[in-house]
């Protein structure tokens, strides 16, 4: 299946930023919504896509250096630098290198990608699209509030060897793209209410929920390799703040002053919702063991020392599909794209001369 992505250059910024949020937990804990995603035992019906292109048929060796040119799309030449940098962008994405045994079929994959994408943007072009520079402007400003500060942005400008004449030009074929794709899928991908309730119906294990605790927390971090002076010093630190809650201080109050994730400490620690297997073992431990409105001593972990609080507990449980309608009529919209705008592709391929060289 051709995997149509538009802004991978944006994206790839925004994931690469070196001001970005790490997670201070082993394992992210879940929120009461995860966006589009399909709420289930663990696994999503997003998994009913593949995450990455499937492997490409073509069963000839790729050189180990590519040439200059890969291919020709209309007469338009698609250089081995962009293939080369496509790949990169496949293992930042799934954090690995891709094996040496599949190297071939892989680099093929990602050339039928970057393909799909310039037929899409030519096809654009072709028929005009225009697209606001306001709108181009606004994009691009959600792209820099991803970043901390205006420095954090250029930075990863320059580490991703990518001016901002460049985004903006990027920024705009995207916005192209996309617009003509909203008008000729647009009256292919509705989904039925009573689609929604057959895919529900018909997929019960993805709908089951096990037990969750909502919790807040207030992480004093200890630096990995820390010698014992510095556990010492995050440890009393942590005391500290722990009097200071027993003396009755505000928990959320405390969690943005002293908590060291930052993630949950400037919404007051609170880490959402959560299930077993998401955390680390020793915060895990406690936070189930707890009941709404307790508090913990100190917990130590890989982390440092954490202050717990639960807010709430959940049994295991079906969710019923009025929680879940709008996520699965999301995914499945998305499906019926996926698919309309793959034979697309598919059509303006057919109509296309194709050179492909490796």
């Amino acid at each position: 299946m051709t995997r149509i992505v538009l802004f991978i250059v944006i994206l790839a910024l925004a994931a690469c930023s070196p001001g970005a949020p790490e997670a201070t937990l082993a394992e992210s804990a879940g929120s009461e919504t995860a966006g589009s995603e399909v709420p289930g035992d663990g696994s999503d019906a997003t998994q009913a896509l593949p995450a990455e292109p499937p492997l490409a048929e073509d069963a000839r060796p790729v050189p180990a250096q590519l040439p200059p040119v890969v291919a020709y799309v209309n007469g338009e030449a698609i250089s081995g630098a962009d293939l080369e940098m496509a790949v990169l962008e496949l293992e930042a994405r799934t954090g690995q290198p891709v094996p040496a045994d599949q190297r071939d079929q892989v680099v093929r994959g990602e050339l039928d990608q970057l393909i799909g994408q310039r037929l899409l943007l030519q096809e654009s072009l072709l028929r005009k699209i225009a697209v606001p520079e306001a709108e181009i402007d606004a994009r691009i400003a959600e792209l820099r509030a991803q970043f901390p500060s205006e420095e954090a942005f250029a930075q990863t400008l320059e580490l991703r060897q990518m001016t901002l004449a460049r985004l903006r030009a990027d920024t705009r074929q995207g916005l192209q793209v996309a617009a003509m794709l909203n008008v000729e899928l647009a009256a292919n991908t509705a989904v039925t209410p009573e689609q929604v309730t057959e895919f529900y119906e018909q997929n019960p294990s993805r709908f089951q929920q096990g037990e969750r605790v909502r919790a807040s927390h207030i992480l004093i971090g200890v630096p990995e390799n820390a010698d014992a002076a510095a556990k010492e010093q995050a440890r009393a630190r942590a005391v500290g703040v722990l009097s200071e809650l027993k003396a009755g201080e505000d928990f959320a109050a405390l969690a943005k002053q002293y908590s060291d994730d930052p993630g949950s400490g400037p919404n007051g620690g609170d880490l959402g919702y959560f299930e077993r297997g998401q955390m680390v073992g020793p915060f895990e431990e406690v936070a189930f063991s707890l009941a709404p409105a307790q508090t913990s001593d100190l917990v130590e972990s890989p982390f440092g020392y954490h202050i717990i609080r639960v807010v709430d507990k959940q049994a295991s449980r079906t969710i019923p599909i009025t929680e879940v309608r709008q996520q699965v009529q999301r995914f499945l919209e998305g499906q019926n794209r996926d698919l309309r705008t793959q034979a697309f592709v598919e059509a303006l391929k057919a109509k296309s001369k194709i050179d492909v060289y490796i």
